[in-house]
């Protein structure tokens, strides 16, 4: 039981070390903006997130 508790921690830790590979070993590494609005190509179409969608929408009201 101990044996499949360290091998899942460390199968954790190295999927984390993997995943942050840009974001730990760069020097102006930050993750990536994940928000709708972050993404050029969204707003070039005009795609808002909901939340702010529904603001605008309870703004007219």
């Amino acid at each position: 039981m101990l044996k499949t508790i360290l091998v899942a921690i460390a199968f954790l830790g190295v999927a984390i070390l993997l995943l942050g590979v840009k974001i730990f070993f760069t020097k102006d590494g930050k993750f990536p903006n994940g928000h709708v609005s972050g993404n050029k190509e969204m707003r070039k179409r005009g795609i808002t997130c909901a939340q702010s969608q529904d603001r605008a929408e309870r703004r007219k009201i």
